[in-house]
């Protein structure tokens, strides 16, 4: 019988599971050394080492997510009536939303967005939810989003977001304290722009659910469009083409390193579809270095489950493992000092695909939220559930092609 290690599924306490993970890490490490021994003996390792290591990896990446989940809800505050806003207008807006949500009527809030001159409220685009649900939407999606909870996020009220870049830099110099100051070339500027597209998400309830006065309209439509909005938005993030999503980070052109020009995003290759045989954790060392210093301060590594399961293996010359444990509650894992990112959007290790991202994407990375979130109520297409088609605007795109290098595994 092969031993496994297990995760105490029972218990919804955040500090056990910490232990869980804290343990099962030490079992992989235990089992992963067994199996190099092995190599280095026999030039291959044991069949039940292997299976018994794949396992205990699984069992590990399981006990990861039961922690980020158990963290996650920790930190969520309180959507209820208790903690509805003190401010008038604000209850007022809420109670007319609550009566839209549970029975369709819209008298309230028509009124209250003629008053604040809303283009597009009404039947066909909807009302605005209450902006302590819109705000405990986005807590929740920086908290799941894996591309959102590292990049800067701006909140817009048009469109599109515009911002001025140079290409060149402005021209600057020294001087002595009396020494005249020479004109200064110019910069040459440049302009980027950053559309905000529309997300939807549908979710459906009973009538009796809504006739409850028990259950809570606000925090039921931030739980059901939290995990459709984070899927949906965690994909275009990194793979979205911009046409009517945000423009991924793998969509722009992606050139070698050492050839790198503005515009583009550079990548260090590994010289093959996978890791090289032979001191596989060079190539890492090349990527963080790729990066200049003033990124590498904020910097993150971003991969797959897949990816960080490979890279798990990995030893310095000392028989240190580059991967680390997150250190508390909260934290990330590490790869060489540097957070750990999980998105599955990812690719995996394959011939051509750039499966590790490594940056500063706070300064890499902009996504843009258009401010308002909208709910038309539909009673009449799935009877008898009610629809809520729930919408948002949101955009994105890589605002410093200097942030963030790539890892592509090719000759």
């Amino acid at each position: 019988m092969i031993p496994v290690v297990e995760t105490k599924s029972l218990s919804d306490d955040v500090s056990s599971a910490f232990e869980d993970f804290a343990r099962a890490f030490e079992a992989f490490k235990d089992t992963n050394d067994t199996r190099l021994s092995e190599i280095e003996t026999r030039l291959s390792s044991d069949v039940v080492t292997e299976e018994k290591l794949t396992r205990i990896d699984a069992a590990l990446d399981d006990a990861k997510r039961r922690l980020d989940r158990l963290a996650l809800d920790r930190s969520r505050p309180p959507l209820g009536r208790d903690d509805a806003p003190r401010d008038p207008a604000r209850n007022e807006h809420k109670t007319a939303f609550q009566a839209y949500m549970r029975s369709g009527e819209a008298t309230g809030l028509k009124r209250l967005e003629e008053k604040a001159l809303s283009a597009g409220s009404g039947p066909d685009g909807g009302y605005l939810v209450p902006d302590t649900v819109e705000t405990e939407v986005l807590r929740r999606l920086s908290g799941i989003s894996p591309i959102r909870a590292i990049s800067s996020v701006r909140v817009i009220s048009g469109g599109q977001y515009k911002r001025a870049f140079s290409t060149t830099g402005p021209a600057t110099g020294w001087v002595g304290e009396t020494a005249s100051r020479p004109q200064t070339a110019s910069p040459t500027l440049s302009e980027m722009s950053f559309p905000a597209m529309e997300l939807y998400a549908m979710p459906a309830a009973t009538q009796t659910l809504l006739d409850d006065a028990v259950v809570d309209i606000d925090r039921w439509i931030a739980e059901e469009v939290e995990a459709a909005f984070a899927e949906q938005e965690s994909a275009a993030f990194v793979n979205g083409d911009g046409v009517n999503k945000p423009k991924g980070f793998l969509a722009s052109d992606i050139v070698k390193d050492d050839t790198w020009s503005w515009g583009k995003l550079g990548a260090v290759h590994t010289g093959g579809a996978a890791f090289p045989s032979s001191n596989p954790s060079d190539v890492l060392v090349e990527l963080v270095y790729a990066l200049k210093a003033g990124y590498r301060q904020n910097a993150s590594f971003v991969m797959n489950r897949k990816t960080q399961s490979a890279i798990r293996k990995f030893k310095d010359t000392n028989g240190q493992y580059l991967w680390a444990p997150p250190a508390s509650l909260g934290q990330s894992a590490t790869l060489m000092g540097f957070p750990v990112v999980e998105s599955e959007d990812m690719p995996d290790i394959a011939a051509g695909a750039c499966a590790v991202a490594f940056g500063d994407f706070k300064r890499g990375y902009l996504i843009v939220d258009r401010a308002g979130m909208r709910v038309l109520r539909d009673p009449y297409s799935a009877k008898p559930y009610v629809l809520f088609y729930t919408t948002k605007r949101v955009g994105g795109g890589v605002q410093d092609y200097a942030a963030i290098k790539l890892l592509k595994f090719a000759a």
